[in-house]
């Protein structure tokens, strides 16, 4: 049975589907690894498989991108410099580099 309350008091929900079924899934099929050739007949077993061998299912992976820690020395530097740089300095460096971009493409500069 399913109550609602409204106001305070308990109401029962009618609309409640007393007949649902609880689905449970069926073991899998046993196949052969294309991994080592051994019989997988269990899931419990093709979880522990592809885990023991670093795979995983395809449409099963996680979606989220994990950021790789690496070392912060080179950012930590680039950002100190950045910091004591005047405006000047930082224009003069930006128009340099589009300079750079813009004649490097130029198929006619000599290089």
């Amino acid at each position: 049975m399913k109550w609602t309350y409204v106001n305070g008091e308990a109401i029962e929900n009618i609309t409640c589907n007393l007949d649902a079924k609880v689905h449970i899934m069926p073991d899998i099929a046993p196949y052969k690894s294309m991994i080592d050739g051994s019989m997988i007949t269990s899931r419990s077993k093709h979880r522990t498989h592809l885990r023991d061998n670093n795979c995983i299912e395809v449409g099963n992976e996680s979606m989220s991108n994990p950021i790789k820690k690496g070392n912060n020395l080179r950012k930590e530097a680039l950002m100190s410099q950045l910091s004591n740089m005047t405006h000047a300095q930082a224009n003069k460096i930006l128009s340099k580099l589009r300079d750079d971009v813009r004649f490097s493409n130029n198929p006619h500069r000599e290089k």
